[in-house]
């Protein structure tokens, strides 16, 4: 299954307590799917770079939340009913690409190091020579006194 980022944007009059139940029906909604929530992190209130208009009023705080988790691809779709949810000003899901997870991650380290695969050329005397470039110039600087 991928890993996911859920970033939650919450209005900043909400409790605690109704910013952790929407985040457990979120979560709950992934443990149905066979998903996992792998991280949570709350950033607490933070400044919005505008205002965002919702029907009572423009919010130029929020409460940020991030959920990560490992759920099906499918999953993105069923979180549409959080468009419907008065409690939140924006949502967004992201997928992390090139992430490495399940038995691709547990075999990873009977495999070697990603720079085994690649093969370093020698590089010759003739490549990428400076016609100008001479080393016998050192003493090009040196003052000469009289």
């Amino acid at each position: 299954m991928p890993l996911y980022d859920c970033m939650l944007l919450v209005k900043p009059m909400v409790t605690k307590e109704a910013v952790a139940e929407l985040v457990t029906r979120v979560a709950g909604r992934a443990y149905q799917r066979n998903g996992v929530v792998t991280e949570l992190k709350s950033f607490g209130k933070v400044h919005l770079g505008y205002g965002i208009k919702k029907l009572d009023g423009r919010h130029f705080q929020g409460q940020l939340m991030q959920m990560t988790m490992m759920v099906p691809p499918s999953f993105t779709k069923e979180l549409q009913y959080l468009n419907k949810e008065d409690r939140l000003l924006r949502w967004l899901v992201v997928k992390h690409r090139d992430a490495v997870y399940g038995l691709e991650f547990i075999n990873e380290d009977e495999q070697g190091s990603e720079m085994d695969n690649y093969r370093y050329r020698t590089r010759s005397k003739d490549d990428d020579v400076d016609e100008y470039d001479d080393d016998d110039d050192d003493y090009e600087y040196e003052v000469e006194e009289e």
